[in-house]
């Protein structure tokens, strides 16, 4: 069957394609990955093996090809994710524990409190499969680094305690995994250590240079050190080595356009927020203010309904204390005041 034609049926626009060959107790099995629209070839892999365990065999071809296909996607080095992945993913259980971080990642991504809560019981279920893997502790951070800036807490001090807890637990098993430090790096800046905030994320750039992710947090980390030019650069960077990147990266570059005052590129980066992340209420906040600033007053109160279809009882308030941590106070009250003109309070 044409790759295009597959492509087309299932309404995707990537397709792996490989063969399998045998001789004796020997197999050999060939994996690329194609993109749909151009027919160019991402990637591509050959395995040799000795047929003994056929399972076993099975597992950890399925795990090399995600990890393969995963981080070229996502923008980063193949070889250094497959060192990591037989380090921490290995045999089925492993491969199970990798399946379930992926699929709490995905929901956790959609920014929303229902997703979220989602996310954080698929990762506590990963944790405790795999507790010796720091990945898990990193992504329960993240988790609850959500919950903090969303409001779904009962303490937030707590909660962001919790966080940065969690963080030093996955630093503490292995410090050289960039994802732990860049969730340092979210709880340094939610802390408002803007400058540990920069330094983590700076590291996490050294340990995967070439990885879409650390880039993205470097730039969180200047955009609320209120240096939005110098994120800008950053975000696209970002963008570039990663163009299937999460609903925020898009969202933060537009932040980052907003505050630089160019509000005419940062509404299409919002809009592509949103259709990674239709349920974002920090996009449809940021969206809605670069609106409101721009006088656009009717399109501003839309966005501020759409915040309380997602969360009737969402308070401004506690945005402006806990969402928005602004080294600059006066980039917070701009906020505030532009989306309590738009309705919300």
């Amino acid at each position: 069957m044409k790759v295009k034609r597959v492509s087309e049926e299932l309404g995707v626009r990537y397709v792996l394609e490989g063969s399998v060959q045998r001789s004796g107790d020997r197999i050999r099995i060939n994996a690329q990955l194609i993109d749909a629209l151009t027919g160019n070839h991402l990637w591509a892999e050959r395995y040799d093996r000795d047929l003994k365990d056929i399972f076993a065999l099975q597992d950890e071809i399925t795990r090399k090809v995600l990890t393969g296909v995963r981080v070229k996607l996502a923008g980063g080095d193949v070889s250094s994710a497959e060192k990591f992945a037989q380090k921490y993913y290995r045999g089925k259980q492993g491969l199970d524990c990798y399946l379930k971080l992926m699929d709490a990642a995905k929901y956790h991504y959609r920014r929303s409190i229902e997703d979220n809560n989602v996310a954080r019981r698929l990762t506590e279920e990963a944790i405790s499969m795999c507790p010796e893997n720091p990945v898990g502790y990193a992504r329960l951070c993240a988790v609850y680094l959500t919950d903090y800036q969303l409001g779904n807490t009962k303490s937030p001090r707590e909660t962001l305690e919790k966080a940065e807890e969690l963080a030093k637990k996955a630093l503490a098993i292995d410090d050289s995994i960039p994802v732990a430090h860049i969730m340092l790096s979210f709880v340094y800046n939610n802390k408002r250590e803007y400058d540990s905030g920069i330094a983590e994320a700076e590291r996490a750039v050294s340990l995967n240079p070439s990885g879409a992710g650390p880039y993205g947090v470097y730039a969180d980390a200047l955009l609320l050190a209120c240096r939005p030019k110098e994120a800008i650069p950053m975000y696209q960077k970002a963008i570039r080595l990663n163009p299937n990147a999460p609903g925020h990266i898009f969202a933060n570059l537009g932040t980052a356009l907003r505050n630089a005052g160019r509000f005419e590129e940062a509404v299409p980066a919002y809009k592509k927020a949103l259709q990674r992340a239709p349920d974002s209420i920090a996009a449809h906040i940021s969206l809605g203010t670069a609106y409101s600033l721009m006088g656009r007053e009717k399109e501003a109160r839309a966005e501020a309904e759409e915040v309380l279809r997602i969360n009737p009882k969402f308070s401004l308030d506690y945005f402006a204390k806990h969402s928005a941590p602004y080294e600059d106070q006066s980039e917070i009250d701009k906020i505030v005041n532009a989306m309590r003109k738009a309705g919300l309070k």
